[in-house]
């Protein structure tokens, strides 16, 4: 099969399309025909020594975790998918899945019937940035109708699914973007946005209940004084930086570090979320597999709207 490999880290021209073995199902695994996979920043920290190489080891590897596709063999004990069913999934994160490539193989529980009104691209944009929205705000910080919730990033491939997901919960939604995508941003439901370029945010937020970093940096030092007493930070990128956990307990507020696991489950209620209009993915860009690299130059400018998808087949 065709696969996107590197043989070691750099820039994106490390990235090469290769001719590599298909995988086999092992018991209670799936073998999935890869027909569009998502392209996220932990792909290009990763295929530059960062993100999660030290997971993965030294190369060579396959870069990769988002997949849409459509079930082509299941292993001994699969119950819950079959052949020809049309999946979606995030596997084996942060260990390989090895996604840029024509057939990956993973548990059948970390996959779920993909939204019935999305093609496979867009599917495929969803997984990663959309769980890494839910298990934050959902599953961690508890969000509820009527608080207060400010996403940093807010335009971004988790930033602006984040938006959607708290809205859809009921809260008063705050982002933080350029004011080129102030538009964007309140097409989806956010209820105020701040021009992060113009504008210290801490200077105009405030009495927040939640704050989903997706920038770091100093950035959550200055997210914790946007929070009211007991409010929640959840530090995405590269989890507390010295000194955030401090603050925030001096201020009276929580802070945790995150990162997002594979989820199934969550992935079908999502998925009822977007077939119900409630949640929409915004794609800015769909390019072939052999252009993985191109895709990772894309993303690496940091203007991306929405999430940078790799067409793989059908």
């Amino acid at each position: 099969m065709k696969a996107i490999t590197q043989q070691t880290v750099g820039g994106p021209e490390v990235l090469v399309l290769s001719e590599v073995d298909r995988p086999s199902p092992l018991p209670t695994e799936v073998l999935v025909q890869v027909h569009a996979a998502g392209v996220n920043p932990v792909d290009w920290k990763t295929r530059a020594g960062g993100g999660m190489s030290g997971v993965l080891g030294a190369p060579p590897f396959i870069l990769g975790w988002d997949v849409s596709g459509v079930v082509e063999e299941v292993g001994f004990g699969v119950t819950t998918l079959k052949p020809g069913d049309e999946v979606y999934g995030m596997p084996w994160f942060p260990r390989a899945a090895s996604a840029y490539a024509e057939y990956v193989t993973a548990p059948s529980r970390q996959f779920a019937l993909k939204p019935a009104s999305l093609s496979h691209v867009e599917a495929a944009a969803l997984p990663l940035a959309v769980l890494t929205a839910w298990q934050a705000l959902v599953d961690t910080a508890h969000v509820e109708a009527g608080q207060r919730v400010l996403v940093h990033a807010a335009a971004g491939g988790v930033g602006h699914l984040a938006v959607q997901i708290a809205k859809a919960r009921g809260a008063h939604v705050i982002g933080t973007a350029s004011a080129g995508k102030h538009g964007f941003l309140r097409s989806i439901g956010a209820d105020e946005v701040v021009d992060y370029r113009t504008t210290r945010f801490e200077d105009v937020v405030s009495d927040v209940d939640v704050v989903l970093d997706l920038v770091g940096g100093d950035n959550a030092i200055r997210s914790v004084r946007t929070l009211r007493r007991g409010g929640l930070l959840v530090a995405v990128p590269s989890g507390l930086l010295e000194g955030v956990a401090e603050a925030a307990e001096e201020a009276g507020v929580r802070s945790t570090p995150f990162l997002v696991e594979p989820d199934g489950a969550a992935l079908t209620e999502i998925a009822a979320l977007v077939d119900a209009g409630r949640i929409r993915v915004e794609i800015e860009a769909v390019l072939p597999l052999a252009d993985a690299g191109k895709a990772h130059e894309l993303g690496e400018t940091g203007r991306s709207t929405g999430k940078i998808v790799l067409s793989v087949a059908g």
